[in-house]
């Protein structure tokens, strides 16, 4: 079992959170003009890399708020946790800014 530091309410068992998928995916600026490859290309496409990946997770059975994970997606060590609107660290996964 992950033991994830919440940085709202400090560590507790994974079984308290859920993962909201890759982190820092920015929403289409204009997603009509959009075709419908490219639509299902930011709905459905992820980086999927081997090593260090920000992740969107969700406190639960917590506090109940959103933060990043940035995860070894090969070890699932939890490198980092960081509240939303923090920049992304060291970590070379995922897409977006």
């Amino acid at each position: 079992m992950l033991h994830i530091e919440c940085p709202y309410c400090g560590p507790r068992d994974e079984i308290e959170f859920s993962c909201g998928g890759e982190a820092h995916i920015a929403r289409p600026s204009e997603p009509e003009a959009l075709s419908d490859a490219e639509w299902a290309d930011y709905l459905f496409m992820r980086a999927n890399p081997k090593g260090a990946l920000a992740e969107r997770w969700c406190h639960g059975l917590g506090c109940r708020r959103w933060f990043n994970v940035e995860r070894d997606t090969v070890s699932h060590e939890i490198l980092r946790t960081y509240k939303m609107g923090e920049p992304r660290g060291g970590g070379s996964g995922g897409a977006g800014a």
